[in-house]
């Protein structure tokens, strides 16, 4: 067997490990009703922007309440509706950017950081950690075989006046006494989230 099919080998294993991790994780999310159906990793994100280009609910979609909402650069807001602990011990966070100013809004690199790996990815949510202030530990967003980040990436880098995104971050789980977690994101100030 030659390197080349080795390679072949291990590069259609690794998709497979990131398709079935991700339609995992937007199972347990719960998902939004738009889009979720979808298998293929870098497809995913954008049909998981609510409403698409239009900035707007999906009409299938349930309402949720967020559990924290904070306002960063340029009218941007940031939802969490949900700090989930998974099987396997993943903590999976969903939630929501919209654009609540009057101009559009160019999603920068901080947002998905500047390794080389996961910046081949696109646009992403590496940069959002979890911080447990009272166990001193920092979480951040788990990545797969081929490092990149297990999270909603590969969306369009500019969210519209009144656009909506939704997204999903995999952590690693923290202990079972930990029941809060400060949620950081460049740009924005931290937002305290439950664990459910």
């Amino acid at each position: 067997m030659t390197m080349r099919h080795v390679r072949t080998m291990r590069r259609a294993g690794a998709a497979a490990l990131l398709s079935a991790a991700l339609t995992f994780s937007l199972a347990a999310c719960g998902g939004d009703g738009g889009g979720s159906e979808s298998k293929e990793p870098a497809s995913t994100a954008p049909q998981q922007s609510k409403g698409g280009d239009k900035g707007t609910t999906s009409p299938d979609s349930v309402p949720r309440e967020p559990i924290a909402t904070v306002k960063g650069d340029s009218g941007l807001e940031l939802s969490v509706f949900a700090a989930k602990r998974d099987d396997g011990g993943f903590l999976t966070v969903d939630g929501e950017f919209k654009n609540t100013g009057s101009a559009g809004f160019s999603v920068p690199v901080s947002w998905y950081g500047l390794e080389q790996d996961v910046a081949a990815t696109g646009h992403s949510f590496a940069g959002m950690t979890l911080v447990d202030s009272q166990g001193r530990k920092r979480y951040y967003v788990l990545r797969d075989t081929d490092n990149r980040p297990l999270t909603t990436y590969a969306y369009d880098g500019y969210i519209k006046p009144g656009q909506s995104l939704t997204f999903f971050a995999q952590f690693p789980a923290p202990p079972q006494t930990t029941t809060k977690l400060g949620l950081q994101f460049p740009g924005f100030p931290s937002a305290s989230i439950e664990l459910s």
